[in-house]
């Protein structure tokens, strides 16, 4: 059986002129029996139709924020940085990914961006707009735990981790306010903050706040998530 050739959504560095994407991000997918591709920074309708068609998978991964533009909105003093350049690749590769009906995972940016361009909004910055004592955004050690997150019932979250609850890490300080029409909640934190979405009418796409890619060593339920996905492709 043929390895799945998964893209994932790259970081870039624009000081420095690099495009990158953490480790973590490609051992989990190695790990799940994918192959993982970095994509280029294009919104070029015909480079993304081709790598459409090409890679069977997308992860749309972490990073900075999105301009507070692509949902309709000024941006607040507490915005961090913006790629406009990532934004328009995001917002032109998923309806693309979706017309082909490609396997589709969300992480943490990920999870905001599939959220922005379906038509829902974020909450620009967690701490002004809606303070809370949980933990967001650690600072260091992804690889632990900081709070937990409670599953939807009869979600495939909840079929995937046969648990009513988990604990997660945090890196964000952004998340998912107005749910895009086409998605669905799977899990929220104590405080209410969404953090994991899936797509009713749509063969696979899941997408969490938190970033799994960091617990899959640890933690059976990270581990899986990277599987059920690549399963869903081969």
């Amino acid at each position: 059986m043929s390895r799945a050739l998964i893209g994932l959504v790259p970081s870039i560095d624009a000081e420095n002129g690099r495009l990158f994407n953490r480790w973590n991000y490609l051992r989990a997918v190695e790990e799940a029996g994918g192959i993982p591709v970095i994509l280029p920074v294009t919104a070029e309708p015909e480079v993304l139709s081709k790598l459409a068609d090409s890679l069977d998978g997308f992860v749309f991964t972490g990073g900075v924020d999105i301009a507070p533009s692509c949902y309709g909105e000024e941006p607040l003093p507490e915005l961090g940085e913006v790629q406009r350049e990532r934004d328009a690749l995001e917002a032109a590769l998923l309806p693309l990914v979706m017309d082909r009906g490609k396997s589709i995972l969300g992480i943490c940016r990920g999870i905001q961006a599939i959220n922005v361009f379906l038509g829902g909004s974020l909450w620009q910055d967690l701490p002004s707009q809606q303070p809370s004592v949980i933990c967001h955004r650690q600072e260091r050690d992804f690889d632990i735990p900081v709070h937990t997150v409670s599953v939807v019932a009869g979600t495939p979250l909840a079929a995937l981790s046969g648990k009513g609850e988990l604990r997660v890490n945090s890196m964000h300080h952004q998340a998912v306010r107005t749910l895009a029409p086409a998605l669905r909640p799977m899990a929220y934190a104590p405080d209410g903050v969404l953090e994991a979405v899936w797509a009713v009418d749509y063969p696979y796409l899941r997408a969490y706040q938190w970033h799994p890619e960091y617990l899959t060593r640890s933690y059976s339920v990270a581990a899986a998530i990277f599987t059920d996905f690549v399963k869903s492709i081969v």
